[in-house]
């Protein structure tokens, strides 16, 4: 690693002892040797094991559910249903007012996509929870179900979750959230050529070697210790404390070493019900994903489709940028509305352009619910941009990179969502790449700064 010290030199503080230098990650000792404690790592005296009776169904009414065959299975402790659980609608990011509460605990009437939990086995063995939850009868009434974002948006469309009312979340500027800068019609209007493309992702899951899942001790007094990979530790205990109706102090959460997460750990999914379970049977409970579980139950990144139309002049200046950007949240919220969002914040990209439309939809399918993913509402859209700005260089005949120095921001540039952008050292970040990857360009990119217009 280097530290270029020449850029910036007269904003630059001298001394620093760490920036731009190699240290060793504090956690590595432990993992190389093996003395790394996982949250599976704990095993309490009469542990009891809860599996899941998922949904075999992309969309269903439940019509009745039989647990009985299932509590006569030899070594069942407890089952638990929807109404065993004190406040079974939520959504994780009400804790930052993004309502409405959409997702249900356990499905109650109703299951919106393949693989949601409808019961919780808690048993002596995970075998034995394993093989009771197969003996649980649900009744199911199949229903139309709709996979595709644009076909979910179309009147008539089946309805994916009725705490929505629509196949959209409404943000407070409609059915998407909206950035409107300059005149792009105009911009259009003077443009030499308009490029118009689509660009569209699949869900990815995240496969981290560790699957999710949590351990609950009882410690006395109504009070819990949940040892968890959770990558959220506050979000979650207070996500259970809202779900469980018990005050945050009553549970301690133990976290920290995650075995691999990448974004697809935030999401309180398995902690609560481990809670329930130990709080109705008394006894410590072990709740871990299968992989399969993990491969089909945990959120992926959404499925996105992006499309950009663009107005560039022969000079190389993107005149008009119009995006219409959408996010597969599956069935229900969870971090899809904060991640269409940021995509409506971001799609400009990192260029100054004087006319820019954008709109970003959260639809709702009924898919595997998405969530976080490193970049997540970001990752993909610079995918789209960045292959879009490639293929504006060629249509003008000019060089790629040249493209990007006519175009990028600079400092006390005003970005489409009315922020003035500052610290940018997108120039220099270009200039350093062009020399590592002997990419030379016209010297005039070369003298530029992201300080000024002019030089």
């Amino acid at each position: 690693m280097e530290l270029r010290k020449s850029y910036f030199a007269d904003v630059r503080q001298n001394g620093l002892n760490e920036i731009g230098q190699p240290r060793p990650r504090l956690d590595s000792p432990g993992h190389v040797t093996g003395k790394t404690a996982y949250f599976a790592d704990r095993n309490f005296p009469g542990m009891l094991h809860l599996k899941m009776v998922r949904s075999p169904h992309h969309h269903a009414r439940i019509r009745s559910i039989d647990t009985s065959e299932a509590e006569k299975h030899p070594g069942v402790v407890k089952v638990l249903t929807a109404k065993d659980v004190p406040h079974n609608v939520y959504t994780i990011l009400i804790l930052i007012q993004i309502g409405p509460e959409d997702e249900t605990v356990l499905a109650d009437g109703k299951v919106r996509w393949k693989g949601e939990a409808v019961v919780a086995v808690l048993a002596e063995t995970e075998r034995a929870a394993q093989e009771a939850a197969a003996k649980v009868k649900v009744d199911y009434e199949v229903l139309p179900a709709v996979f595709d974002m644009e076909e979910a948006l179309k009147p008539g469309a089946p309805l994916v979750n009725e705490y929505h009312g629509q196949n959209y979340y409404l943000y407070d500027s409609g059915e998407c959230r909206k950035v409107r800068f300059g005149d792009v019609e105009a911009g259009f209007g003077q443009a030499d050529h308009i490029l118009e493309q689509s660009y569209q992702s699949s869900p990815i899951e995240h496969a981290p070697t560790e699957t999710t899942g949590c351990v609950v001790a009882p410690e006395g007094n109504d009070r819990f210790t949940c040892y968890t990979n959770t990558q959220a530790m506050f979000f979650t205990l207070d996500n259970a404390s809202i779900i469980l109706q018990m005050p945050g102090s009553k549970l301690h959460f133990v976290g920290g070493t995650v075995g691999g997460g990448f974004g697809g750990k935030v999401d309180v999914i398995v902690e609560p019900i481990a809670i329930l379970g130990a709080k109705l049977t008394g006894r410590p409970v072990c709740f871990i994903y299968s992989r399969e579980e993990e491969m089909q139950i945990s959120s992926p990144r959404a499925a996105e489709k992006v499309v950009i139309k663009d107005g560039v002049m022969m000079d190389g200046r993107i005149v008009a940028r119009k995006v219409t950007g959408y996010t597969d949240a599956g069935a229900y919220s969870r971090h899809s509305p904060y991640g269409a969002q940021k995509g409506a914040a971001h799609y400009p990209g990192p260029y100054t352009i004087p006319n820019v439309w954008i709109d970003t939809y959260c639809v709702y399918t009924n898919r595997t619910p998405s969530s976080a993913m490193r970049g997540f509402g970001v990752t993909i859209g610079d995918f789209a941009l960045e292959v879009q700005m490639d293929k504006l260089a060629r249509l003008i005949g000019m060089d790629p990179l040249e493209f990007r120095f006519v175009n990028a921001y600079r400092d006390g540039d005003m970005k489409a969502h009315r922020q003035p952008t500052e610290g940018a050292a997108l120039i220099e970040c270009m200039q350093e790449a062009s020399r590592a990857a002997n990419w030379p360009v016209a010297e005039k990119y070369m003298a530029m700064s992201s300080y000024t217009k002019g030089a």
